[in-house]
């Protein structure tokens, strides 16, 4: 996966090689955008040229994720500066985050740079995925597939990482363009109340339930790990109501980046997962996500009805798992919407397809052929294997999903065939 920088407001350098500076409540500090200045504590450079003009007196700005807030005073747009209150005691080092928020930020969705590691890393890597930086509108997708087709990237998925409240105010149209969504609680709970994270969460997640679209729940979800070998309860309670929620994936992230107890933060947030999972009734779930989309849409579409068929199926033979064969992985997407409640093997001869599927989508696992007539072979060996290891028994249903011929978007044909 490729993380996008895109549109992010950073602070300054110090003077005198300093690698932090102490900020003291009720003083006052300068931020200026003259970025080449080097800063102290009384006054900051900051990276955003047109701050001056997106700012109004009164409002907040905040810095280093929120450990420090500022009021803004007064402005003087002539010398690009603008005065703030400091709102709290503060220790902050070079180059931290600055969020303004409600602000609608005149800087592009994907820079320049953006579009150099895209083209020139991304694609020659064949990446499974671009991680997009603070979406903010469908035409930021466009532009992303743009550049994506133009360099061969056209395997690659995107994936629009909802951080700010004008994403948030698009996100039917950011969902209709994207193939996946992730849930940016850390930057979104600055842009906007922390009161009402958990309602865009569960918005987010249930209208890519809908739409079949992969979510993924991410940022400070065992943040007390990053120094302390056990999380708190609140946080495994965060794990396990986003899985609640309907979310596809949770992600770790400066847990595991920089953290001192990275393999711990792992092992109980998988285990939190499979906790939260072993709580939920999935023919009920199944059910809701089947009616929801007709509600919206009025009707599934045939690959649509294939899968929603499927998986009803497996429930109702109580099936030890649903074999699927999908070259462009949109009927392993299309059954993991669903939600059925056992294992799902994707088996596909495209390799990012596999990798694209894998842990990615709800419950699937795949597998890669090296040609479609390996089709029948391979689910004969999957049979026997899942057989020897214990996972089914002589006799037990399995449900198999494929296209009577090999090719894109052909999912018509569901079949059961016993261990």
């Amino acid at each position: 996966m490729l993380d996008t920088k895109g549109p992010e407001i950073r602070s300054g350098f110090f003077a005198n090689g300093e690698s932090k500076v102490c900020l003291t409540k009720n003083e006052n500090i300068i931020l200026t955008t003259d970025y080449s200045f080097k800063g102290d504590n009384t006054k900051l450079a900051c990276s955003y040229p047109a701050l001056c003009t997106s700012v109004t007196n009164g409002q907040s700005i905040l810095v280093a994720d929120g450990s420090l807030v500022l009021t803004v005073l007064s402005i003087d747009e002539a010398a690009g500066e603008i005065t703030c209150r400091i709102e709290n005691n503060a220790t902050i080092g070079e180059r931290k985050n600055m969020n303004l928020p409600g602000v609608v930020v005149d800087l592009p969705t994907l820079t320049e740079k953006d579009i150099d590691d895209i083209a020139n890393w991304g694609c020659k890597n064949n990446v499974d995925f671009i991680a997009a930086s603070f979406v903010r509108k469908d035409v930021d997708v466009h532009k992303i597939r743009e550049v994506l087709d133009a360099n061969g990237g056209h395997a690659t998925k995107i994936i629009c990482k909802i951080e700010n409240l004008e994403g948030l105010e698009n996100y039917d149209s950011i969902l209709a363009a994207t193939d996946a969504i992730m849930v940016a609680r850390g930057d979104l709970g600055m842009e906007i109340p922390p009161e009402k994270v958990f309602l865009a969460q569960k918005m987010m997640i249930r209208e890519a339930n809908i739409a079949g679209k992969p979510v993924i729940t991410a940022t400070q979800m065992l943040e007390s790990m990053i120094t302390n070998p056990r999380p708190t309860r609140a946080e495994c309670s965060d794990v396990a109501n986003a899985v609640l929620d309907g979310t596809d994936c949770v992600m770790l992230s400066g847990e595991t980046a920089n953290g001192e107890h990275f393999e711990a933060a792992v092992t109980i947030m998988a285990r939190t997962c499979c906790e939260a999972e072993s709580a939920v009734n999935f023919d009920s779930l199944y059910q809701a996500v089947r009616n929801s989309t007709i509600r919206k849409y009025g009707h599934l579409s045939t690959s649509e009805s294939i899968a929603s068929s499927a998986v009803k199926t497996a429930i109702d033979v109580n099936a030890k798992a649903i074999i699927v064969c999908s070259e462009s992985g949109n009927t392993a997407r299309q059954i993991a919407k669903f939600r059925p409640g056992m294992k799902v093997i994707v088996l596909t001869t495209q390799r990012q397809t596999a990798t694209q599927s894998y842990g990615v989508l709800k419950g699937c696992t795949s597998k890669v052929l090296s040609s479609t007539e390996e089709e029948e072979s391979v689910i004969s060996e999957l049979l026997s294997e899942m057989k020897a290891n214990g996972v089914t028994n002589a006799g037990d249903p399995i449900v198999i999903v494929h296209g009577a011929v090999a090719q894109k978007g052909a999912t018509n044909t569901m079949k059961i065939e016993y261990a």
